[in-house]
Parts: structure tokens; C-alpha cells; sequence
């Protein structure tokens, strides 16, 4: 057993039960209203009985630290790697989507963790349909002075500070939200900059030229690493500005998506990772089917706090 120290994912502690390992965090975990929480991430075990053991260790020293609910797994927050497959289908694994041996559910449940939020991933490959309302949106938005354009690479920093200006204010009501400085996030997008398609990232500007919503969509490069065509886009990101004017921009920017990716010759976009009451998951299901499922876990540790 290793006490563990901090590292570069800023946890509060490493822990290691033989050949299983989890991360945890408690000082800075995603919160929750009623609820003290803690977060385990970086898990990873090779037996039941591995998982078990570094699982009930990881409660044990959350709920010593006064937490209240155990939540995993998450590396931190919910702008790192989180949540497990849980219903996988038939599709190979996709760029940028968290993979885990089919076992590990049943062990996060055997270890008493139950389901706290559901995540799903959907696909279309009808990239030529346009919701019938979409039309009527793009020109309401045109004559607010809102356009749509794409990712200009050569000021790809400039532009990242106008997506994060943007993911911060659209972000701060989805669940588990905690802030992201906003080096730490430009170093997330700098990390797949080499991947990215410009004309799969879109941005709406107002009349005076300040970012109102984006969506950043990549190629599944998962593809050409299985010796695929590259047949599939991945819509990673939709955010907008809450209001009333940005009503509708949501959808025009996920269909803008489509028929640029069209053009691009991609025949698929999967709508990634959405959460289960997340507008974009409302949006996909014009378009698209799930194809693969996600759970994210808790565990009570002690009666949740006051207000």
C-alpha cells in the first residue's frame, strides 16, 4: 500500500491496493448541492477482488476527510477523462472517447456504486437532412447580425480565447461544472491542434464580431489508426450563450456541422458524449441513434450537509 503524493493531475492522493490503483480528489471536487463531495479517477484493476479492495480504501478515506458522496470514475473534473462504457454496442472506440474493459461496471456496482448521471454518444449518416426549423433560425440570427464562419488556423490562439469566453459562461449551468482556468483549457485544444479540420470548427460572431457559440468538430482519426478511411467527424463540443437571442443557434450550428463535413466528403458525425438532460442530446435527436452508453458512479459515504 502506497500513501501516494501529489502529481501532475493535482490529486490529493494516489492510492494502490496490489495491482489496482485510483486517484483522489477532495479539495477541489465538482460540487454538488446538498452533498460534500469526493472524486476517484485514474482507476484501473485487473480483478474483482483488486477493485474492490482499492475501491472501499478510496470511500473509507473520502468519507475521512469529511466527504459525504463518492463519485467516479472522474479524473478530478469533468474537463478530464470520466465516466465508464457502460452499454458499448457494436462500434469500434472513437477519437477522444473513454475506454474501459467491459468488466469494470459490474465491479463499481459489486463495490456498492450506483448510477449518478448517464452519458450516450449518437451517429447519423444523414448528413443532408436539415431540421425544417433551422432555416427560419439562420435567417432570424442573420438579421440580428449574428453570421457563422470557420476556425481561422492562422490565429488559432486568438480564436481559442474566443471559444473559452464563450464554454465558460454556456458551461456554468451543466452538471458536476466546476471553472477551468483558462491557460489549463487552451492547453487541452493546443494538445489536438494538429488534428483539427478548420472547416469542422465553427464560430458565430455578433455584429461587432465577439463570439456567441461554436462547435468544434474533429475527424475520427481513430479510423486511419485501424487502417480506415476516413469516413466520420466527431462533433466534440456545442456551446452558445444563454439568452434569449441565441435562441435556435444551437441548431444552426450542429447543421452548419453536418454540411461542412458533407462537402468534406465525411459520410458519419457521431454527436460525442452528451450528457442525458444536456440540450445538445435534444438537438441530436433529430439526426441521430445512440450507438454506445456511459455511466458516471456514486457512492453515499454520509448523510449530505445542510445548505
Amino acid at each position: 500500500m502506497n500513501n501516494g503524493t501529489t502529481t501532475d493531475m493535482g490529486e490529493d492522493l494516489r492510492l494502490q491496493e496490489g495491482g489496482a490503483g485510483v486517484s483522489l480528489w477532495w479539495t477541489q471536487a465538482p460540487p454538488l448541492e446538498g452533498e460534500r463531495t469526493g472524486v476517484i479517477g485514474r482507476f484501473s484493476a485487473s480483478t474483482e477482488t483488486e477493485a474492490s479492495a482499492v475501491l472501499a480504501r478510496a470511500c473509507d478515506e473520502l468519507k475521512a476527510r469529511g466527504c459525504t458522496l463518492a463519485i467516479g470514475p472522474m479524473n478530478g473534473n469533468t474537463w478530464r477523462s470520466y465516466r465508464l462504457v457502460t452499454e458499448a454496442g457494436d462500434e469500434p472506440p472513437f477519437l477522444l472517447e473513454p475506454e474501459n474493459p467491459p468488466e469494470w461496471p459490474a465491479w463499481w456496482r459489486a463495490a456498492g456504486f450506483g448510477p449518478l448521471a448517464e452519458y450516450y454518444s449518437s451517429a447519423t449518416e444523414d448528413l443532408a437532412t436539415r431540421d425544417a426549423r433551422v432555416d427560419g433560425v439562420a435567417a432570424r440570427m442573420r438579421a440580428a447580425g449574428i453570421t457563422v464562419r470557420a476556425l481561422d488556423m492562422g490565429k488559432f490562439e486568438e480564436e481559442l480565447a474566443g471559444i473559452y469566453e464563450v464554454s465558460v459562461v454556456s458551461f456554468q449551468s451543466n452538471y458536476l461544472y466546476t471553472p477551468l482556468p483558462r491557460e489549463a483549457f487552451l492547453a487541452q485544444y493546443r494538445a489536438i491542434q494538429a488534428r483539427v479540420r478548420p472547416e469542422l470548427v465553427l464560430i458565430a460572431e455578433d455584429a461587432n464580431g465577439r463570439p456567441a457559440g461554436y462547435v468544434f468538430a474533429v475527424p475520427d482519426h481513430a479510423q486511419a489508426a485501424r487502417g480506415e478511411a476516413a469516413t466520420t467527424a466527431i462533433v466534440k463540443t456545442l456551446a452558445v450563450l444563454p439568452g434569449r437571442r441565441h435562441a435556435g443557434l444551437g441548431a444552426w450550428l450542429l447543421a452548419e456541422a453536418h454540411g461542412a463535413a458533407r462537402q468534406l466528403g465525411f459520410t458519419r458525425v457521431i454527436h460525442a458524449l452528451m450528457h442525458e438532460t444536456n440540450k445538445s442530446r435534444n438537438l441530436s435527436a433529430h439526426y441521430a441513434k445512440t450507438i454506445r452508453r456511459y455511466t458516471l458512479f456514486s457512492k453515499r459515504l454520509a448523510d449530505g450537509v445542510s445548505k
